[in-house]
């Protein structure tokens, strides 16, 4: 297997981690879309990381497809439950950190063009996703070890993954002082190998 992403893409790192977490073999090939010579469209039509290229050469988009794949195929160490409720209720804390992560990259995105160009009213909509996004986090996290409860699960690595990038790329925003709870999650999880060795710089 080929996953192709880069190494601070808050997506490409979620499947990293399940992968480490799993303990699967997998090439890691850096290819930023949207740059010049990048072949990311030549394995996903829609032009975005992460991309998964199967033995066979065919091909799984986008990440929660991807771990979804990985999960079912190595089923020791599941990270995504099979019981109905407790999968639902991962699936759902993995679409709020994706859906935060998304926002906070639209933020980011905006900040990049040129003053005259960005729209104080879009970054303010995004902002104010990111915003009511950890607090949700933060409410239902609560003073649970893990997300779901008493175990590491991919909503977790997904939180993980989002709380890693915004830390990255929007260092200014309080957070952690906002969300304790939050912050020792992020704390607990950077001492995993697999946070570790997938951590962004």
């Amino acid at each position: 297997m080929k996953l192709i992403g880069t190494a601070t893409s808050p997506y490409t790192r979620k499947v990293r981690v399940v992968l480490a977490e799993k303990r699967m073999e997998c090439e890691f090939a850096i290819d930023a879309p949207n740059t010049e010579g990048s072949t990311v469209a030549q394995f996903n039509p829609l032009g975005k990381i992460p991309v998964l290229v199967l033995d066979d050469e065919s091909t799984l988009f986008d990440s929660r497809v991807i771990v979804e794949y990985l999960d079912n195929a190595s089923p020791g160490n599941r990270l995504i439950p099979e019981e109905k409720r407790p999968r639902i209720q991962v699936r759902r804390w993995e679409a709020l950190a994706d859906g935060c992560a998304d926002a906070a990259v639209a933020v980011v995105m905006e900040k990049r063009r040129p003053a005259a160009q960005q729209s104080p009213e879009w970054i303010s909509r995004q902002q104010a996703k990111v915003d009511r996004a950890l607090q949700v986090m933060a409410d239902d996290l609560a003073a649970k070890n893990w997300c779901t409860g008493d175990f590491f699960t991919l909503a977790d690595i997904a939180v993980g993954c989002c709380l890693g990038w915004i830390e990255l790329r929007l260092p200014d925003l309080p957070w952690r002082r906002n969300h304790p709870n939050l912050a020792r999650l992020a704390d607990k999880l950077a001492q995993r190998q697999s946070f570790r060795d997938s951590a962004p710089a």
